[in-house]
């Protein structure tokens, strides 16, 4: 069991039955009474974003989540199907776990698969990822502007905002936690 002064980001909880993360934990003090730790906790499950506090002292249920190391193999229709790097066993992902991981996610990647109880119940992708650009519009003289950007597509059918120079068949590393574009790796 935790208790409360285990909080802190990235710590993975139950509440009723369900795993919960620790998105935010701020301690808070007040002049009379009891310390508190007031905490935002994102559902593994369903991305619902709970706030909870908790007095000083309470005991937490720890959530039995499993990351393993797994290989993105192809999707299916709604299904995304994933293979353990270890065992080769395949499991199968629906959509709805895979949430926005989807927008950067090809073949033989290597991701993180959340189990909470067998079940998968999140993907975490490697920070940065390179993709090939498949459509850019060209740049023309005269787009001078400072910091200035444009749309392209990637490999996976993403949009992104890029600077001018980058073009159509450019590999560019992303941020996979912001979304944004980092620089160009090869033209």
């Amino acid at each position: 069991m935790y208790d409360t002064s285990d909080l802190r980001k990235g710590l993975k909880i139950v509440i009723d039955g369900d795993p919960y993360v620790v998105v935010d934990v701020e301690f808070v003090k007040p002049g009379k009474g009891h310390a508190m730790y007031k905490t935002r906790l994102k559902n593994l499950i369903t991305g619902y974003v709970l706030d909870k506090t908790y007095r000083s002292g309470e005991k937490l249920e720890p959530a039995d989540v499993e990351e393993i190391e797994m290989q993105y193999l192809y999707k299916d229709g709604t299904t995304y199907y994933f293979m353990d790097n270890q065992t080769y066993d395949q499991i199968p992902v629906e959509e709805e776990v895979v949430g926005e991981a989807k927008r950067f996610l090809v073949e033989n990647m290597n991701v993180e698969v959340l189990l909470f109880k067998g079940r998968p119940v999140g993907i975490n992708l490697p920070n940065f990822v390179e993709l090939r650009v498949v459509k850019a519009d060209p740049w023309l003289k005269g787009d001078t502007v400072a910091g200035a950007t444009k749309p392209v597509t990637l490999e996976t059918g993403h949009q992104i905002q890029v600077p001018l120079f980058v073009k159509e068949g450019d590999i560019i590393k992303i941020d996979t936690r912001t979304g944004e574009y980092v620089e160009r790796v090869k033209t």
